[in-house]
């Protein structure tokens, strides 16, 4: 694991547009990242599409709709009580008479311009893109996430097999292929593994536990998967670990950084990559360690061995990445 860390554009470049559209993803490509990182949830046809989550009232204008009004209600989303718009009981037509608008506009107000402008892209879209956009001599790979599968696969909607028929037929096969796929349960990765050998990453969270183990009464937490033990147990169907970026590095409650653990060298004892997330050029997102300076946080993470970052502003991330290191990817 001696390779440059990968850049992976977080929901496309979504520092500069908003998240998960093909204006977003195609400025991350041309920023030069590696991988730009779909989240997957399904309209009620069984189409990916791309958006954080399957309530889409933040990252849509579908409160701007009247003929959508009624489709307003409640549920409940992994243990949560969720309010709006869910993808799943829109149509892939419908879905298409919606326009992206920016997630968090009280932090980037600059993003806002582009609200009403871009469509909400499918997965097969996105591989599009990536196939017409790819520059000579570079592989734009995909790094998909399958978001909240138990659920989905509870209302007869499951991703994984749409998900692996539209890479099939877009020619992803095997370890080396250009992509990773992400989940934060584990239920669904062990399944994947069965059914292909595309590269799988666990993701790990700072608090709490995969849905599928709240709903098997599985008592291990995301806390436990990152023991020696479990991580040999993830090694058995996951290829690497994306992890959030506090897991590695620790803040106190003032904010500032604690040392680092040991994760990464653990992780790669196993033969596990470690994917680091998410990392923001905004103050409010920093440690107080590196207010201003978020160069300095990409320093410190690439200086503790880890294989790839997920950045929102992946024009930061090269350029602190190639400064960083001249080890060479090819």
């Amino acid at each position: 694991m001696n390779k440059k860390p990968i850049i992976i554009a977080h929901r496309g470049a979504s520092g500069y547009r908003p998240e998960h559209t093909l204006a977003a993803y195609e400025l991350a490509i041309n920023f030069g990242a590696e991988y730009i990182e779909p989240d997957l949830v399904s309209t009620r046809d069984g189409v990916l599409i791309a958006r954080h989550e399957n309530e889409i009232s933040q990252t849509t204008d579908v409160a701007n709709h009247p003929e959508f009004a009624q489709r307003q209600t409640t549920k409940i989303i992994d243990g949560e009580s969720k309010t709006g718009w869910f993808t799943e009981d829109f149509t892939l037509d419908e879905i298409k008479r919606l326009r992206a608008k920016e997630r968090i506009p009280q932090i980037r107000q600059q993003n806002t311009i582009y609200d009403g402008l871009f469509e909400i892209p499918t997965f097969t879209e996105i591989i599009e893109l990536v196939k017409n956009h790819s520059p000579i001599g570079r592989t734009i790979g995909i790094y998909p996430e399958t978001k909240h599968p138990s659920y989905f696969k509870s209302i007869n909607l499951a991703l994984e097999e749409t998900l692996l028929e539209t890479l099939q037929a877009n020619g992803y096969q095997g370890e080396n292929a250009p992509i990773f796929i992400q989940s934060f349960e584990v239920k669904n990765l062990q399944y994947l593994a069965q059914k292909t050998s595309l590269p799988l990453v666990q993701l790990i969270n700072i608090t709490g536990k995969p849905f599928d183990f709240v709903v098997s009464g599985d008592v291990h937490t995301y806390a436990d998967l990152v023991t020696i033990s479990e991580l040999k147990e993830i090694a058995k169907y996951a290829k690497a670990i994306g992890i959030h970026k506090d897991i590695l590095v620790p803040r106190d409650n003032t904010n500032k950084l604690q040392s680092p653990t040991s994760l990464v060298n653990n992780a790669h004892a196993v033969g596990l990559q470690v994917h680091v997330w998410t990392f923001r050029n905004e103050d409010c997102f920093l440690p107080l360690d590196f207010q201003g300076n978020p160069q300095a946080e990409y320093e410190l993470f690439f200086s503790l061995g880890i294989d790839g970052v997920f950045s929102d502003f992946s024009d930061t991330a090269l350029m602190v990445r190639d400064r960083f290191t001249s080890i060479d990817i090819s």
